[in-house]
């Protein structure tokens, strides 16, 4: 026999003999939601994980790890393998604030973002409250004392009822929950005199006509079915900043090439497309968002840059925005 022929026969059997690389994903994949259960990070992604099962041929497992104003569950993403099972979700502006608060030692364009939709916040009150619109509210803001439940410092929330108080010279008395389905059912108890959680969280109990609806922070009154017309911000503060607050799955930016193109590749196809996503933001009153890569991170930013500032000039940042690069807007 040729010694040729003896190479090429035992090439070929170590080549029969190395088992083929497995395409990823090989396994359910965790997706961490730093937020408690039952509120907007955590309704939105148990919706689009469960549209990403199909298109990546295995378990997308969504499980709740709040704390720190959702920065533990982002960190706990973070320092997981980045080999694309772990991922985290929330609000973009979280994620990119949580520097500034030194939560987390983190920037936005570390992580690849995929986002399904957009949010606004919604100034709502008790029933009963003898709190009737914006006139009234601010009146109590400015008054001071009033008892305002959010899901932590840095949330959608927060980041509103500071926003706020800053712009009438007004304070507050800030009850923190861990999530926002926790800080709305505080109002609807009378535990809190207020809630400026997302309309995502609020809906049912408005509908339900057990949160009476003050106004909506967006640049127009907003007709949300069930609900009636809820009056926008900028109609009583037209210099109040109005951004709207994107949500979306995150995964570290270094998890490998076949991560980065099959994701980008469901994203496109079946989230963009997915029938149970659009119902699911039309009844819940937020917009169906789908973007990803350089234009996701582009629409991110001036919310990012808005709530970074916010929390520096009221006296809450550990990091300044300037020295993180967060322009001020």
């Amino acid at each position: 026999m040729k010694i040729s022929n003896v190479l090429t026969g035992a090439a070929a059997a170590l080549v029969l003999a190395t088992p083929a690389l497995a395409e990823w994903p090989e396994k359910p994949i965790q997706l961490i939601v730093p937020w408690g259960a039952g509120g907007a990070t955590d309704q939105v992604t148990r919706v689009v994980a469960e549209e990403l099962k199909g298109p990546l041929g295995q378990n997308v497992v969504v499980v709740n790890q709040p704390g720190a104003s959702g920065s533990i569950g982002s960190q706990a993403a973070w320092d997981a393998p980045h080999d694309g099972y772990t991922w985290t979700a929330g609000a973009a502006k979280d994620l990119g604030t949580y520097a500034v608060t030194g939560k987390m030692d983190t920037a936005i364009e570390n992580w690849d973002l995929y986002l399904n939709s957009a949010l606004a916040s919604v100034i709502s009150v008790p029933a009963n409250s003898e709190v009737d619109d914006i006139d009234g509210f601010v009146a109590a803001l400015k008054a001071g004392g009033m008892r305002v439940g959010t899901s932590g410092v840095n949330s959608a929330g927060h980041s509103t009822i500071e926003s706020l108080a800053g712009a009438v010279g007004g304070s507050y008395v800030h009850a923190s929950y861990d999530g926002g389905a926790a800080a709305v059912l505080s109002t609807v108890s009378g535990e809190t005199d207020a809630t400026t959680q997302l309309i995502s969280e609020q809906i049912d109990m408005l509908r339900a006509g057990q949160l009476k609806p003050i106004a909506i922070i967006a640049e127009a009154d907003v007709e949300v079915p069930g609900v009636g017309t809820i009056p926008s911000i900028s109609g009583a503060l037209p210099d109040l900043p109005v951004a709207p607050i994107y949500f979306g799955i995150f995964m570290p930016a270094d998890v490998p090439q076949e991560v980065k193109d099959k994701m980008q590749a469901a994203w496109s196809d079946a989230i963009a497309g997915s029938a149970a996503l659009a119902e699911y933001t039309e009844g819940r009153g937020s917009l169906m968002t789908v973007h990803s890569g350089a234009d996701a991170q582009d629409r991110v930013r001036p919310s990012i840059q808005a709530n970074a500032w916010l929390l520096h000039d009221s006296g809450q940042s550990a990091v300044s925005p300037e020295t993180l690069g967060i322009a001020r807007p």
